[in-house]
């Protein structure tokens, strides 16, 4: 590897994206192949000298927002973005990595009291999440309306990742932002403000998803709502509506426990069917 591996690719990706393909006039001269440098600083918002000097390894420490202004400019597919957190990381040599001794780190094991309370909500869809939206848990309801939407994808799924990152979101989820400020609501309300768990997992998703998660971060703060009805595309199931309740269950590191039920009579009928069960299983809160 070069010493100036995140300069030469931010280099090639700039010459690799048309005018074009950003709503700029192409023009009959242009001596550079694909963007200039001061077009990506203006669709960026930076200025054309901390561009050179990023380029040029002069510069080695972009911030997340940055590398996520940048990422949007130069339209980075997800796993090019993927390249340009760990091209950055490498360069800072890992100095961005949680590993604040005092930080709880994020839950990864479920109560066994917990469990025992999914068992016992079965078939009802419902979803334990930890503080970073991970999924620690879930119902055999709740796996069968999701995992056809790609939710569980991965050895770790993620919830808050796959809303931001994953394109089947937003064909998923007809009311794409209201859950999307809600979890970053979660995010930014129920941890340490200097958590460098949360921090991490910020900074991370600031630059694969870009604009539309930082913009989240930095905007005024929201209280997430922890209760009312969330609209889901099943590709089996059709459109359906989940009214839901968010439970705290407070403990060093914070969980919290989803449970939907039906919101109105076409999507009890839905969901018994997904369930293998008769109509009438499970009723319909006509929220």
């Amino acid at each position: 590897m070069s010493e100036n591996e995140l300069g030469a690719f931010l280099r090639t990706r700039r010459e690799a994206v048309t005018p074009t393909e950003v709503g700029l006039p192409s023009g009959p001269r242009r001596r550079t192949p694909g963007l200039r440098r001061s077009e990506v600083a203006t669709l960026a918002g930076i200025s054309v000298e901390y561009l050179a000097r990023l380029e040029q390894g002069r510069d080695r420490h972009p911030s997340p927002q940055v590398l996520g202004a940048l990422a949007d400019a130069l339209r980075l597919t997800l796993e090019e973005r993927i390249h340009l957190r760990r091209l950055e990381k490498e360069t800072d040599g890992g100095a961005g990595n949680p590993c604040c001794p005092t930080a709880v780190p994020p839950a990864d094991s479920v109560r066994p009291t917990v469990r025992a309370i999914l068992d016992s909500l079965e078939p009802l869809p419902a979803v334990l999440l930890n503080r970073l939206a991970d999924i620690l848990a879930c119902t055999t309801g709740y796996r069968r309306i999701v995992e056809p939407l790609g939710v569980l994808d991965g050895e770790r799924p993620n919830l808050a990742r796959y809303v931001f990152t994953d394109e089947r979101a937003r064909a998923a989820y007809p009311e794409w932002d209201r859950l999307a400020d809600n979890l970053v609501g979660h995010l930014k309300t129920e941890s340490m403000l200097d958590d460098p768990h949360v921090r991490g997992f910020a900074d991370e998703l600031t630059v694969f998803a870009g604009a539309p998660f930082a913009d989240r971060v930095e905007g005024a703060p929201m209280l997430p709502r922890r209760t009312g009805v969330e609209r889901l595309t099943h590709p089996e199931a059709g459109g359906l509506r989940l009214s839901y309740e968010t439970l705290a269950l407070p403990d060093t590191d914070p969980q919290r426990l989803i449970v939907y039920v039906p919101a109105d009579d076409a999507t009890s009928v839905a969901l018994d069917r997904l369930n293998g069960r008769r109509p009438g299983g499970l009723h319909a809160v006509n929220a």
